[in-house]
């Protein structure tokens, strides 16, 4: 009985390859995405604070230098919000790019995984049949010996 050998290995051993390294990718993607949106979620908590914490200063009443602060940290806060933004959906775009990639990849390793085991089964069933060819030879080789007086 012949040992089994998958003819499309190596390629298989590749594309796992590949969806290995799109997985690093992937998982690069998400964290650049999570670091850029927490930094734009922290942003946009700071100037809701801010934006509160003036609300309630002004029913205290406070002086002009103090609400010309707020206006410029406020005007600060928002200018790097806008520059942030485009970057959140830029990483999210290649997040979701790799992501994609990974279901592709990993279904192109599923259809290799596949026909590695129709092979391997099919192996299987050719090497019972051989098998059992075999054993019938055998077993006509002895009755003929038997008839013969062998």
């Amino acid at each position: 009985m012949k040992a089994y050998h998958y003819r499309f290995e190596k390629v298989l051993t590749y594309r796992e390859q590949e969806k290995s390294e799109t997985e690093v990718e992937f998982k690069n993607a998400v964290t650049e995405f999570e670091t850029l949106a927490t930094q734009l979620y922290d942003l946009l908590k700071k100037k809701e604070d801010v934006l509160g914490e003036q609300q309630e200063r002004m029913a205290i009443g406070f002086t002009i230098d103090e609400m010309h602060h707020y206006a410029n940290f406020i005007s600060s806060v928002e200018k790097k919000i806008a520059e942030l933004q485009p970057l959140v959906m830029k990483a999210r775009s290649k997040m979701n790019w790799f992501e994609d990639r990974l279901l592709e990849k990993s279904l192109e390793v599923k259809k290799f995984e596949k026909m590695k085991e129709k092979d391997r089964e099919h192996h299987r069933a050719e090497m019972e049949q051989l098998e059992a060819i075999q054993l019938d030879e055998m077993s006509t080789l002895k009755f003929r010996r038997r008839e013969n007086g062998w």
